[in-house]
């Protein structure tokens, strides 16, 4: 991954201008009330340092799956007062993201003002970077800021095509975002590991052959452990393994060889009868699975090689959870690695990324999800940047630079 240059708004003149701000604000909602503000809070520094600097602050963001219509329960009305709250300033509402009505919201904004408009995703042309979309889009402002990482995998007219048309910087979450990454798998300290973990191989056969040619070391945890257990003869009972995906497995193994890249497999697991919290357990040498029996999490030894092989490490990047971390006490692997982790960050010692859904509520579970270097909320576009693919969003900033 190459070293990544793109503006940022520290060399962007916005003062009196009309400012696109392009985030991610499809936040979980339950009637009608957000129950998760995260991504309210992590754009707000972005928009109120623009409002701040004197522009017109101009809020896209889409919200849901409307599939290009108009559906009133994905109105992004009912953020308009969380965001208000997060920004601690009025924010103004258009019913509508392009055409008259959003017109008319942008002309009546003053210096230092800002406007929510209605979920892009109200027209199909948006997902389809439809070009006569992005005109529209593009009339409203004179500066556009990308601070959605999260949306940046997707080619859309919001994400993508107003780079094409107007000035294009990269808002400040969408900077920490690649400044993070690019540390860790761009240009990062060595050694560098990778923890991987998570129920399923074939989510992540891209991920893992990507980072086999970019880390030193591959800890390999959670459901897909089984896959590469198994693949080597080991038995492994009733648990989750993806069988059929043996060979791919061995590929992997052979590839990550050649690219002297260390796998590390569990020496010892926990096993249960059942896949329940509190089921009775025991820990077991990892070539020793009861046929009756499913691996949930690994063992004291597997945890005490991890740390070790984490503490001559310089960078770690972190996605999926080494066991069923959501039932007690199949959390146990993971809280006691992502501590270590947090430990290690909190001496200087380690710089740590972490991203994906699973990954982010483990180690908030492990309470350690402020003390890691870096924590990306931003999911699907945090997986494909680790598979080492181009995300669209970001060369476009990119090439507007």
């Amino acid at each position: 991954m190459p070293q990544v240059t793109f503006k940022t708004i520290d060399s962007t003149a916005v003062s009196g201008k009309r400012v696109l701000v392009r985030v991610d604000l499809n936040v979980p909602m339950k009637n009608g009330k957000v129950t998760d503000a995260t991504r309210i809070e992590r754009a707000a520094p972005t928009l109120r340092e623009l409002a701040a600097k004197g522009a017109k602050v101009i809020v896209l963001s889409h919200f849901g799956r409307p599939d290009g219509k108009r559906v009133p329960e994905l109105s992004l009305r009912p953020l308009v007062e969380p965001l208000a709250q997060a920004l601690g300033k009025p924010v103004a509402f258009a019913e509508d993201c392009v055409g008259p009505l959003a017109e008319e919201a942008v002309r009546a904004l003053k210096a230092g003002d800002v406007l929510l408009l209605e979920n892009l995703r109200f027209h199909k042309e948006e997902e389809k970077n439809v070009a006569a979309f992005i005109d529209q889009l593009s009339l409203l402002g004179d500066v556009y800021v990308n601070d959605a990482f999260s949306a940046a995998h997707r080619a859309h007219a919001s994400t993508e095509g107003l780079a094409n048309r107007l000035p294009a910087a990269a808002g400040r979450l969408m900077q920490a975002e690649l400044e993070a990454l690019d540390k860790a798998l761009g240009t990062p300290r060595r050694p560098v590991a990778a923890i991987v973990g998570g129920a399923k191989v074939s989510t992540k056969l891209d991920l893992l052959g990507n980072l086999v040619g970019r880390v030193d070391k591959l800890i390999i945890g959670g459901g897909m452990a089984n896959t590469f257990l198994h693949a080597q003869g080991i038995r492994v009972g009733k648990s989750l393994c993806e069988k059929d995906l043996a060979a791919t497995a061995l590929e992997i193994l052979e590839k990550a060889k050649a690219a002297k890249c260390r796998v590390l497999l569990p020496l010892d697991v926990v096993v249960a009868g059942e896949f329940k919290a509190e089921a009775a357990n025991k820990v077991v040498d990892a070539k020793a699975c009861p046929d009756d029996q499913m691996i949930l999490d690994v063992g004291p030894k597997s945890i005490a090689l991890y740390k070790q092989e984490l503490a001559e490490c310089a960078t770690v990047v972190w996605n999926g959870p080494l066991g069923a971390f959501e039932l007690k006490p199949f959390d146990a692997g993971t809280v006691a690695v992502a501590q270590e982790v947090a430990r290690l960050t909190s001496a200087d010692k380690l710089l740590s990324v972490a991203g994906g859904g699973d990954t982010v509520a483990a180690l908030a579970a492990a309470g350690v999800e402020e003390k890691f270097s870096y924590v990306s909320t931003a999911g699907g576009a945090f997986l494909e940047w680790m598979e080492g693919k181009t995300l669209p969003g970001v060369a476009a900033l990119i090439r507007a630079a």
